[in-house]
């Protein structure tokens, strides 16, 4: 069967998903996060063969830690699962309830998106988080996932699809597309995918974007800041900054660009320096942090560059303007932090910051949707429209609107011999 006829079919099942209990639901994850750790062995052992193949084939290595799949990572997948099974029902959640006239009840109630594609980077964990929350929300997906890790993928699906469908999910919840040229089939189901999902490089997120008529969520690459103020507290700025710049630096919300207020300089950089040296951070700077304290001088390009490695670039600013001019005209509205203990300065960033997530004395590396309680996240979504930020069960679901009548027509309503009343019910 091709992509195209799985997606067909899945469309026409999807109903089936979406009616499925919260019971059967979470049921089906449970034993879900079970079967992983039952097949542990045998999934480190293809993960294995990925890693091999990935050193044959000199692969970067910001994309080999992504691909390795640890026991630390099997036990945050599983986690995660058991963390969203606690969260409430997503579906059928009455947003709105009004009466606009006499036995005339309008509601608005949430329900799953449909066929959800997702085309993802070299993550088996990400393959985990994806499928756990289009089940929970009652969705039906086709997971697309990087070819570096097409042994770990496979495993891992055919234990979630089994585990899923013995558990009362019906047959059309889950769908595995494994072959490369498949994606290019993916984006031209616009009949019966409903909403791609992307995760990628830049140049990946755009030729998606570019070649399908089907709604794409996501975002392109991830440039983000952080701004120290001129007001700010040493002892809390230099593990902030290198958290956000070593914890994981192949993550899309590492931070790669540093602004710090010309006042803030001679307070910041001895310390901050000392730090990077430890880390072995590269450090890019204009010529003012660079001649007195013997950086690599920063070129323009590195303020448009998402390293994904242990390197970050850093210019002087005059005040916050200057920065929030800074990170709206090179950043990608993922995530940006502002470190200072002025109250007014911090509402004014956050206020002016046009980005998904907007911080204060904390890590870049906290914008995740398992660390906002959302279980996990099928990705980040910089765009304004449906979903922004970390996409978790709240992101993949929509609404319908609901009107119980009683015979009304709209020509009593347009001749003026009846009227509407519009009155808020009790949800």
């Amino acid at each position: 069967m091709t992509v195209k006829e799985k997606a067909a079919a899945m469309k026409i099942d999807s109903p089936q998903m979406a009616a499925t209990s919260i019971e059967t639901r979470n049921q089906a994850l449970a034993a879900i996060a079970e079967a992983l750790l039952a097949n542990k062995e045998q999934i480190f052992s293809e993960n294995a063969k990925d890693l091999e193949e990935a050193e044959k084939n000199q692969i970067p290595a910001a994309v080999v830690k992504r691909l390795k799949f640890t026991e630390q990572k099997l036990q945050d997948s599983v986690k995660g699962i058991q963390n969203l099974i606690t969260l409430p029902d997503p579906l059928s959640q009455v947003q709105l309830k009004r009466e606009l006239d006499e036995n005339l009840v309008l509601v608005r109630e949430s329900c799953p998106i449909g066929v959800i594609g997702v085309i993802f980077e070299a993550r088996p964990d990400a393959l985990v988080q994806i499928a756990s929350l289009c089940i929970k929300s009652g969705n039906c997906a086709i997971l697309k996932g990087g070819s570096e890790t097409k042994y770990t993928n496979k495993l891992l699906f055919d234990v979630i699809y089994k585990t899923a469908v013995e558990n009362g999910l019906p047959e059309g919840c889950l769908f595995q597309a494994e072959l490369r040229d498949e994606i290019a089939e993916l984006l031209a189901c616009h009949e019966s995918v409903d909403l791609l999902i992307p995760r990628g490089s830049n140049a990946f997120v755009q030729y998606i974007m570019n070649n399908t008529k089907i709604p794409v969520m996501g975002h392109a690459d991830g440039i983000c800041h952080i701004y120290v103020d001129k007001v700010f507290d040493l002892e809390k700025a230099v593990p902030v900054i290198t958290d956000a710049k070593t914890q994981y630096t192949a993550a899309c919300n590492a931070v790669e660009t540093l602004l710090v207020h010309k006042d803030a300089v001679d307070k910041l950089m001895p310390a901050l320096q000392k730090a990077f040296e430890e880390k072995q951070i590269e450090l890019r700077a204009t010529s003012d942090i660079a001649d007195k304290y013997d950086t690599i001088l920063a070129t323009d390009e590195d303020f448009e560059t998402e390293y994904l490695d242990l390197i970050i670039s850093a210019k002087t600013v005059s005040n916050i303007e200057e920065a929030v001019y800074h990170i709206n005209k090179y950043g990608s509205h993922h995530t940006d932090c502002i470190l200072t203990e002025d109250k007014e300065a911090a509402e004014y960033f956050m206020r002016m910051v046009d980005s998904a997530g907007v911080y204060q004395n904390c890590s870049t590396r906290f914008a995740d949707g398992f660390r906002y309680g959302f279980g996990a996240e099928v990705g980040i979504s910089t765009g304004k429209i449906h979903a922004r930020g970390p996409v978790g069960l709240e992101g993949l679901v929509t609404y319908k609107y609901k009107l119980f009548g009683v015979g009304q027509i709209v020509d009593d309503y347009a001749t003026g011999k009846k009227e509407f009343h519009f009155k808020n019910l009790e949800k």
